[in-house]
């Protein structure tokens, strides 16, 4: 099992993503969380924003597919795609994902 983020402007685009991703049962979950703050260089410039960080939890099967239903469908130019490997699953949560 994989878990990926990624990050949106608005609530409603974390929503959109995130319903599109479990539709096409790509993710067996995917989390919004509240509004963080991030700070980060862009175009030269220090920029600080609010955002809602999207937790998606999927397999590795699906990872080619999710990143590019996610990359196509992401309101930003260049959107964060980070996806690390879960090395620790609750046996019960791995047969509920699975299913």
């Amino acid at each position: 099992m994989k878990i990926a983020w990624t990050t949106t402007e608005t609530l409603e685009q974390a929503k959109i993503l995130a319903k599109l991703c479990v539709e096409a049962k790509l993710a067996a979950c995917v989390q919004i969380s509240a509004p963080i703050t991030s700070i980060y260089n862009w175009e030269g410039q220090v920029e600080e924003s609010t955002e809602f960080r999207i937790t998606l939890k999927f397999f590795d099967n699906h990872l080619t597919d999710l990143c590019k239903l996610v990359l196509q469908n992401h309101p930003y130019d260049t959107p964060q795609w980070v996806v690390a490997e879960l090395s620790d699953v609750s046996d019960a949560y791995l047969a509920w994902a699975q299913d």
